[in-house]
C-alpha cells in the first residue's frame, strides 16, 4: 500500500473517490459550479480542484471512465494524462467529444479517474549494438493477428 496526500485547491473542489472496494482507479471531478456542454469534434479542459504529492517512484495515470466513453462517446483526446511524483499543480482533465450530438458535462461530474502506478527508475546508456530477437526489426503486426 502507498499514501498518496492530496489538497484542495478551491472550496468547490470534490475528493476522489473509489466506485467500489476494488476499484483500482480513484474518480476525479470536474470543479465546476455550471453545466459545460461540449460540441461533437470538441476538447475542453476540465480543471478538478485537485493536486496530489505522489511518491516517488509512483506517477497517476488519468484515464478516461468507461461510462463516458461507452455510453456518450467522450473520452480523453490524450488516452492517459500521466501525473509525474513531482507535479504539485491542478490536475487537470480534457474530455473530447467522439459524437455527433451535443453532451452536457454535469456541475461536479466525474469527468476521470486516477490510478497511482509503480515506475521503477531507469538510466538509459548508449551503445553501438543491441541484443537479437526473434522479432528484430518488424514493426506493427509482425507478431501476427491473434
Amino acid at each position: 500500500m502507498i499514501y498518496v496526500r492530496y489538497k484542495k485547491l478551491t472550496d468547490t473542489a470534490i475528493k476522489p473517490s473509489k466506485g467500489s472496494t476494488f476499484a483500482a482507479g480513484y474518480d476525479l471531478y470536474a470543479d465546476t459550479d455550471v453545466d459545460v456542454w461540449v460540441e461533437p469534434g470538441e476538447t475542453v479542459n476540465f480543471y478538478t480542484g485537485i493536486a496530489f504529492e505522489i511518491p516517488d517512484g509512483y506517477f497517476g495515470a488519468v484515464y478516461s471512465r468507461s461510462g463516458l466513453g461507452i455510453k456518450h462517446n467522450m473520452r480523453m483526446p490524450n488516452c492517459v494524462g500521466i501525473i509525474d511524483a513531482d507535479y504539485r499543480g491542478n490536475v487537470m482533465v480534457p474530455l473530447f467529444n467522439d459524437g455527433k450530438e451535443p453532451f452536457k458535462v454535469l456541475a461536479h461530474e466525474r469527468v476521470a479517474q486516477i490510478v497511482f502506478q509503480e515506475c521503477p527508475g531507469v538510466e538509459l546508456y548508449k551503445t553501438e549494438e543491441l541484443s537479437k530477437t526473434e522479432r528484430g526489426t518488424n514493426g506493427f503486426g509482425s507478431s501476427g493477428r491473434t
